[in-house]
C-alpha cells in the first residue's frame, strides 16, 4: 500500500511591487513565525509577479499534491489583481458569486455608507465593482477578515492540498492566516516540532566535514545536516556553523554522532547553539 507524504507548508507571495523592490515582503517572516508558534515549519516559498499565465502555473503546481499553501495578494478587484481568476483556471473550475462572501462585502459597503452619512446605493459602479471580490472559484470556502469583513478564500485540491488565499495587506492577511491554521490544520499543530542544534567550528574546512555530514544523514533518516560558513561574522570571524535539524525526538542520537565525529577529526569547537524551528 502506498502512502502519501506528510503535507508540507508552502507560501506564494504575489505582486510586481515585490519583485521590483518597490515594496519589501513582510509575509514570509510572519508566516514562519505563525507556523513556529504552532510547532510547524515552512518547507518552500515562491515569489511571482502579476502575470496571469505564470501565476496560474504556480497555483496549479501548488494544488497538485497535498501541501498546505498560503497565497498572499491579488484577490482584490482591480485590473492587476489576478489571484481569483488564476486559481479558478488552475483548478479547472468556474468563477461564481459566493453568497456568504457577497453578503459580507455588502455589509461592509453599508457600514461605509453609514460612516459617511450616505444612503447605501448598491447599483453605484464602485459598489458593483467591490462585489467582484466575492466572485470566487466554485467550491471555495471563505476566510473571515476581521479588519474590514472582505474575505479571503480557501480551496481543497483533489489530492488533499489546501490553498488559502489572503490579501496582500499584512493587517488583514496575518490574522486570516492564523485563523486558517487554527480552523483547518489544528491536527498538525506540534506534530512537526523541530529542533536545530549546532556548534561553531573554527579553522574548519567544509570539504573535510562532508563525509561526516553524509554519514550522519545516512544513519538518521529525516535528519538534515547543515553547514553555514561565514568569513566576516562580527563575533566569531571566520568559522563554520555545523549542525543537525529535524523532529525534536530524533535530534539527540544524530547530534551525538556528529559531535563524536568532530572530536575524532580534531575540530576546534566554539559555542553550541540550539533553537526550536
Amino acid at each position: 500500500m502506498s502512502h502519501s507524504p506528510a503535507p508540507q507548508f508552502g507560501a506564494i507571495i504575489i505582486g510586481d511591487e515585490i519583485l521590483s523592490g518597490k515594496r519589501q515582503d513582510k509575509h514570509l517572516p510572519k508566516l514562519i513565525e505563525l507556523l513556529a508558534a504552532r510547532g510547524c515549519t515552512l518547507s518552500w516559498a515562491e515569489y511571482v509577479g502579476d502575470e496571469r499565465t505564470r501565476l496560474t502555473e504556480v497555483l496549479r503546481r501548488a494544488v497538485a499534491g497535498n501541501d498546505i499553501v498560503f497565497s498572499f495578494g491579488g484577490i482584490g478587484a482591480t485590473p492587476d489583481d489576478h489571484t481569483r481568476q488564476c486559481t479558478a483556471a488552475a483548478l479547472g473550475v468556474a468563477l461564481q458569486p459566493h453568497p456568504q462572501a457577497q453578503a459580507l462585502i455588502t455589509q461592509r459597503m453599508q457600514e461605509m455608507a453609514a460612516e459617511k452619512g450616505e444612503a447605501f446605493a448598491p447599483q453605484r459602479p464602485d459598489n458593483v465593482q467591490r462585489l467582484q471580490m466575492g466572485v470566487l472559484p466554485a467550491g471555495a470556502q471563505i476566510i473571515p477578515n476581521p479588519f474590514n469583513r472582505i474575505p479571503g478564500f480557501s480551496y481543497r485540491g483533489a489530492r488533499g492540498a489546501w490553498l488559502h488565499c489572503v490579501p496582500g495587506f499584512p493587517v488583514m492577511a496575518w490574522p486570516m492566516v492564523a485563523w486558517a491554521l487554527d480552523a483547518h490544520h489544528r491536527d498538525l499543530h506540534q506534530q512537526q516540532a523541530y529542533t536545530e542544534r549546532s556548534v561553531i567550528l573554527f579553522k574548519a574546512q567544509e570539504s573535510a566535514l562532508t563525509p561526516l555530514m553524509q554519514a550522519v544523514e545516512m544513519a538518521h533518516p529525516g535528519i538534515k545536516v547543515f553547514s553555514l560558513p561565514s568569513v566576516d561574522h562580527p563575533e566569531y570571524g571566520l568559522h563554520i556553523e555545523l549542525g543537525v535539524k529535524g523532529k525534536t525526538a530524533a535530534i539527540a542520537p544524530a547530534w551525538q554522532q556528529l559531535t563524536e565525529g568532530l572530536h575524532r577529526l580534531g575540530a576546534q569547537f566554539g559555542p553550541e547553539l540550539q533553537r526550536q524551528i
